[in-house]
């Protein structure tokens, strides 16, 4: 059965379709514009979160980005881009995986909202400036541990460096990238140059307002 991914350009979802290139598995796309519950009212009956990424394999469905990339890597990969459980960088492994998004992305969802999303009346400076600053002080891991090496773990590039890397990408997209240590914008244009993040991420329209 075909591997299906329901998918906003710039949104988290980029990190599985970005996999399912890496891999080059066969998928089927279905592209959204953001926010995917306004842009496909339909799309509430299959995922009632109405949040992208939506992966559906068979009887399973998904709808954590970072989880669907282990997923994807382990189930579909032969573990090619994850890193084994009886390797001694498995818990770093897994740690990148969950900072990701549990570090690095939450504050920049605040500074969408409540810089680009709301209306202008509801839009709210302070915590812009805060969950800026916020985001820019959770790299200090990324900092360390990318200073001297190309990738974040076991000195081969992995799903770790999908999640994080689309974390630096979307500081990209929305202005943060100026304040990128030298390292860090470094590794940021290696994760670019990859040609599977550009076949991904040429689909699709940007996120309204960035």
């Amino acid at each position: 059965m075909t591997l299906e991914l329901w998918h906003c350009k710039d949104s988290r979802s980029l990190r599985p379709l970005w996999t399912l290139e890496e891999l080059g598995l066969d998928y089927r796309l279905h592209l959204l514009t953001f926010p995917p519950r306004m842009s496909d009212p339909t799309f509430v009956e299959r995922n009632p979160l109405g949040t992208v990424p939506y992966l559906v394999d068979g009887d399973t469905w998904m709808t954590e980005s970072a989880a669907i990339c282990h997923y994807l890597a382990v189930r579909h990969g032969d573990g090619a881009l994850a890193v084994a459980p009886d390797s001694a960088g498995y818990g770093a492994f897994l740690n990148w995986l969950y900072h990701a998004d549990a570090t690095l992305t939450f504050p920049q969802t605040l500074v969408l909202r409540y810089g680009r999303f709301e209306p202008p009346e509801r839009r709210q400076p302070q915590v812009v400036e805060d969950y800026t600053q916020w985001y820019l002080a959770r790299l200090k891991l990324v900092n360390a541990q990318i200073d001297g090496r190309d990738w974040l773990c076991e000195d081969r590039f992995t799903i770790a460096d999908i999640a994080v890397g689309y974390a630096l990408y979307l500081g990209e997209v929305i202005g943060l990238a100026r304040h990128y240590k030298p390292q860090t914008a470094a590794y940021l244009e290696r994760l670019k140059a990859r040609p599977a993040f550009a076949r991904a991420n040429a689909v699709g329209s940007p996120l309204p307002g960035v």
